[in-house]
This record gives structure tokens, sequence and C-alpha cells, in this order.
């Protein structure tokens, strides 16, 4: 009992002698909004992953007749057992204007079951599927269901904004991916190189920072020729923001360069012979890792935001091709939003995405601080 009892690690030794990621984990769980956040983002990207999975349409399937129906709400309880359904819904033409007017019926139940099979994709673009996560327990066209409706053309809202979440999320990981590697190369090498090279981009730096970003943003995006692809589209879009977006991280990597090179570890490796890529990449870099960990996760949101407003405003993301901005072009129409206010949902999702990368960041920059309580 003696011996166990000296054995006992306390508090204070455990912080002492725990690794700099460990100690930034502890201070991290106990921002319990963070926490809550990153739980959200842990599903927005499993969607990304599995966006035909999550579906329960086929996103680019239309159909007139079936032009804005509303939201059919999804119950997971009949009762007090678990058995998902939503109400059925009911149309009759309007004599007057000859518009299909849909109403929800809820004395009738459509059941719903959970791995169903459905339209066929192929899960992580290889292997052949048609099982989904969610959808109607009896097949058939009079049983479809729309969870959040449908637009002008039939096509099911909550499919498209799966798929509209994979594009979204992709381009602001992506365009962030970028804009680090940019920030902290070229930030590397004019913190620790100097001379010439340090001017030129330091000028670099100052150019881009005072040009106005979004007149920017419309003239790159709308030099982009009509008759490209959904695939080369997104890759100039994500082009675009990176070549924007590093320039705040290519700053700050400066400065900490700066007060590094002179540090006795970085004047070891120098004089061990080690190459400048090596000093930067091995050793001064991973010092303020979580540092460049944290400013990224606050630069994902405003990546989101620019793409999801250029595709509102056409100059981005184009049709066929769904993403966030592509969906909310449907709710431009005042009359369209009046009728079918669920257009909007989108957009809800966007704040949320936003909200939660914002809580996240800070709960990281608050973690990653040696100097916070």
């Amino acid at each position: 009992m003696v011996e166990s009892a000296a054995i006992a690690v306390t508090p204070e030794e455990r912080i002492s002698v725990a690794s700099n990621w460990r100690l930034v984990w502890w201070r991290f769980r106990r921002h319990r909004l963070a926490v809550v956040s990153a739980l959200v983002l842990l599903v927005l990207y499993a969607i990304v992953l599995f966006p035909d999975f999550v579906s329960t349409q086929d996103p680019e399937a239309t159909d007139a007749r079936l032009a804005f129906i509303p939201v059919q709400r999804l119950h997971l309880l009949d009762g007090w057992r678990l058995s998902p359904w939503v109400p059925s819904v009911t149309g009759k033409r309007n004599p007057t204007t000859l518009r299909m007017e849909w109403r929800i019926d809820e004395s009738r139940k459509i059941p719903l079951g959970f791995f169903v099979a459905g339209h066929p994709y192929r899960l992580l673009g290889i292997v052949p599927a048609r099982v989904h996560l969610l959808g109607a327990a009896a097949a058939g066209d009079r049983e479809r269901v729309h969870v959040l409706g449908t637009d002008r053309l039939g096509r099911d809202q909550w499919s498209r904004l799966v798929y509209g979440t994979r594009t979204s999320m992709t381009i602001g990981l992506t365009a962030v991916t970028f804009s680090v590697i940019l920030g902290v190369v070229l930030g590397g090498i004019s913190g620790y190189v100097g001379g010439l090279a340090d001017v030129v981009i330091q000028r670099l730096i100052e150019l881009l920072q005072s040009l106005p970003t979004i007149p920017v943003w419309l003239a790159l995006t709308a030099a982009l020729p009509r008759d490209w692809s959904p695939q080369q589209v997104f890759l100039a879009i994500t082009v675009i923001l990176s070549l924007v977006g590093w320039t705040t991280l290519g700053r700050e990597v400066r400065g900490r360069f700066l007060a590094l090179r002179e540090e006795d570890f970085v004047l070891a490796a120098e004089l061990a012979g080690a190459s400048r890529r090596r000093i930067i990449v091995r050793h001064m870099v991973p010092t303020f890792l979580s540092h460049i960990i944290a400013t990224s996760t606050l630069a994902i949101p405003a990546m989101i935001i620019s793409e999801t407003s250029l595709s509102f405003l056409g100059l981005g993301i184009r049709p066929p091709a769904i993403s966030w901005g592509v969906l909310l072009q449907e709710a431009q129409n005042i009359q369209t939003v009046a009728l079918a206010p669920w257009l909007l949902i989108p957009g809800l999702v966007v704040i949320l995405s936003v909200l939660a990368f914002n809580l996240v960041g800070d709960g990281l920059r608050d973690a990653a601080d040696p100097y916070s309580q």
C-alpha cells in the first residue's frame, strides 16, 4: 500500500511530463461549445464522404408535377416506439392559377426504414451500391419522401443539400490547405532567408492585400470560360480563393520565423549542417503548428462564405454542379421564397457550419496559447 501511494502521480506531475499536443487537448475539451461544434463538423464531413448513402433521392431527378412540395417533417417515434415516419402530401390543382397546391396530410403516415434500397450509386465513387441511410419502407413513386420539400423542378431538396454540402465543405478545406502551404512556405522563406527574397515576398503580400477582395474575386471568376466542366470550375475557384487568402498567414509565419531564427536550437541545427529546408520543416514549423491549425480552422468559414457568395451571384460553381450557393440561387426570387420558404434552408446550414468552425477555431486558439488560464 505504501509503494502504490508513493507511485501515484499528482496532476502537477502529469502536466509537467505531458506533451504539447496532450496539453492542447486537455485545454480544448474544457471548451464545451468547441467540443459540440467539433462533433457537428464531424457529422458534416461524414456527409461529405458519403453523400450518396445519406441522400434519399437522385439529386438530379426532375419532375415538374412535384414542384414545391412542402417539408415532410420527420418523426422518429410512432407512439413510444422507434419507428420513423413522415406525413403524406396531397395535391390539388388551383382552377384559377392552374398551379399544383400541396397540403400536408397528417392523417396518413408514410413509414420509413433505415438502410433501405434506393437509386443506384457508387460508394466513394468506386463500389456499386443501392443502400441508403433512410428511405420509404414501401418502394414506389407514390411513396417518395421529401424531408425538406422540393424546388421548382421537383428535385428533392434534402438530397441536393447533401451533395451541396460535399462541394462547399470540400472547397473550404481544399482552399485553406493550399493557402496554408503558400503561407508557410513563402512566409518561412521571407522570415528565415531574408534579403531580396524577403523584400519581394513582402511587396507581393502588400500588393495582394491592397486589392479590394470582392471585385478581384468577381473579376477572376467572371473570366472563367463558360464552357468549362464543373470539375474545372471547382479547381479554378479553389485556386482563386487560395491565392487571395494566404497573405495573412504568410505575415504571421514571417514574424514567427524572425523571432525563431536566432534561437539556440536553430543555430545548433545550422552548425550540424542541416539544410534550410530541413530547419524550416523539421525544427521551426512544429514549434507553432498548433497556431497554424487554429488559424486554418478560422479561415475555412471565410472560404465557405466566399464560395457561397460567388455561386449565389452566378460567378462560382455553376449548375449542374451543386453547392450551397447554387441552392440559394433558387431563393433569389421573392415570390418563390413566399411560395417555398424551405428553399432558404441551405442558408441556415451555411450559418451552422460557419458558426461551428468559428467556435472550434476559438477553442483551438485558446488551447494552443501557453499563457491561457
